[in-house]
């Protein structure tokens, strides 16, 4: 199964300097994936996966304004150590709910590159205007900013 196509996207790509097998164990366990998954100002209060598909992932933040941020989301597929697809929540909270946009599917794709693994994170939206909402949230520089403590994660990780 794969995110479904819509004209709605939103595409977030980085080369890190981590061979495939270590970002998708940094991706996918409780433990790493707390360390970089945050957005500028917040700080992580829980992280529950359940990796299987059906499986649910939160991921529990504070916000600068002090008000609890949850960011989840359900497993659609996941094929080792390439994809992951999750969709995410089915409500109307902000509108780029802490990375993962309400109602969307988000695959994340994990391309072997040598040394290296190309990353790409491509966020469906139900439409413009929620792709316009999503965008105007600040999609794009928090996953930025993500990426970044990603990538530091990674080059302290390199033994995990």
């Amino acid at each position: 199964m794969t995110a479904p196509a819509t004209d709605y996207e939103i595409l977030i790509t980085r080369i890190l300097d981590a061979p495939r097998s270590l970002v998708f164990k940094v991706w996918t366990e409780p433990e790493h994936i707390g360390q970089w998954w945050l957005p500028v100002g917040f700080t992580r209060l829980a992280c529950q996966l359940d990796l299987r598909v059906g499986g649910m992932f939160r991921i529990d933040m504070m916000a600068p304004d002090g008000s609890r941020q949850p960011c989840e989301g359900i497993y659609e597929e996941i094929v080792a150590p390439e994809r992951i697809v999750y969709r995410g929540m089915s409500d109307d909270r902000h509108a780029c709910g802490c990375g993962i946009p309400p109602y969307s599917w988000v695959t994340v794709s994990f391309t072997e590159l040598g040394a290296q693994t190309r990353l790409d994170i491509r966020a469906s939206l139900a439409s413009e205007a929620a792709r316009k909402d999503t965008t105007d949230a600040g999609f794009g520089p928090g996953w930025s900013h993500v990426l970044d403590v990603l990538e530091r994660v990674l080059q302290q990780s390199s033994e995990l």
